[in-house]
C-alpha cells in the first residue's frame, strides 16, 4: 500500500470512528509504529486530524466555521447520493415540501424533479435553480429571498417572514453537525433562525446528514434530536451514534453508499 493510500485509509477510519490508536493501525495496516506516526504527522500538518497521545482524533472545526457550497459539494458525494435517493422515496405527488439550503438537499432536489404536482419551498438559490432547469407546468417553486450566506442559504428577516406564513407537509433539513448534547446545529446564527422557522412550518421533519456530521457542533442549535421524525444517513455512522439517534429520533434510515464509479456525473 502506498503512503497516500495508507493515509487515506487512516483518515477514513478517523472520520468514521472519531479517533484511532497507533497500536491498532500498526496491526491493521501491517506497517511499523514509526510509519504510522509519520502518516499521522502528515495528516496533522494538513489539518485533517489532531494528534493525541498514542494516536489521533478527528480535527474539530470551530463552531462558527462555515465552508462554502463548492467546498462542501465535493465531500462525501457517494453518501449524499444514496441519502438523497432514499429521502426522495419519502415524497408523494401533490404534496408541499421544504428543502433547506445545503449540498445534501441540493442532491435531493435532483431526485425530485419528476415528482408530479409538487410544491417546493426553499431558501436556496441553487436548489430553486435545479427545479427551474427542469420545468414542469404542475410544479410550484417558492424561493424565500433574504441575505446569502457562504453556504448559499438565504437568511434573515425577509426569509423568516416568508417562511412564517407557509405550511408544508415535509421539511428536508440539511445540517452542519449533529450530536447528543447539541442536537442538529449550524455555524451561522442567521441560518439557524431561518431553519428553525422551516422546522416550525412542517408537519414532518426529515434530517438528511452523512456520517461525518456526527460529533460536529455548530454555534447554534436548529432542533433537538428528538424533534426529527426521520433521520436519513449512511452506513459510515458509528454504532454509538446509531444507538443515540435510534433512541432519540422517530425513525433512523441507514443507507449504503455506492461506489464512486456507479454515481452518474451531473
Amino acid at each position: 500500500m502506498l503512503a497516500q493510500q495508507r493515509q487515506q485509509a487512516i483518515l477514513e477510519k478517523v472520520r468514521g470512528t472519531g479517533g484511532v490508536r497507533v497500536a491498532d493501525l500498526v496491526r491493521e495496516l501491517g506497517v511499523s509504529d514509526m510509519t504510522i506516526r509519520r502518516d499521522l504527522e502528515v495528516l496533522a500538518e494538513r489539518g485533517l486530524v489532531e494528534k493525541v497521545h498514542g494516536g489521533a482524533t478527528a480535527a474539530g472545526p470551530g463552531s462558527t466555521e462555515e465552508p462554502g457550497f463548492t467546498a462542501k459539494s465535493v465531500r462525501q458525494q457517494a453518501e449524499k447520493e444514496t441519502i438523497a435517493r432514499s429521502a426522495a422515496g419519502l415524497v408523494r405527488p401533490a404534496t408541499a415540501v421544504a428543502l433547506s439550503a445545503g449540498t445534501t438537499t441540493w442532491t435531493l432536489a435532483h431526485h425530485l424533479v419528476d415528482v408530479p404536482e409538487l410544491t417546493v419551498i426553499t431558501n436556496s438559490v441553487r436548489i430553486a435553480d435545479v427545479f427551474h432547469r427542469s420545468p414542469r407546468a404542475d410544479r410550484t417553486v417558492v424561493l424565500t429571498g433574504g441575505v446569502r450566506t457562504p453556504s448559499d442559504a438565504l437568511v434573515g428577516p425577509v426569509a423568516v417572514s416568508a417562511i412564517r406564513r407557509l405550511h408544508v407537509d415535509t421539511l428536508f433539513l440539511g445540517v452542519h453537525g449533529m450530536s447528543a448534547r447539541a442536537g442538529f446545529t449550524t455555524p451561522n446564527l442567521l441560518e439557524a433562525e431561518t431553519d428553525r422557522e422551516l422546522v416550525a412550518s412542517a408537519r414532518r421533519l426529515v434530517v438528511t446528514a452523512d456520517h461525518t456530521k456526527w460529533g460536529t457542533v455548530g454555534i447554534s442549535t436548529i432542533a433537538e434530536l428528538a424533534e426529527a421524525h426521520i433521520v436519513v444517513t449512511d452506513s459510515g455512522l458509528p454504532d454509538e451514534a446509531r444507538e443515540e439517534l435510534a433512541a432519540s429520533a422517530g425513525e433512523l434510515i441507514i443507507t449504503e453508499p455506492q461506489q464512486e464509479s456507479e454515481i452518474a456525473t451531473r
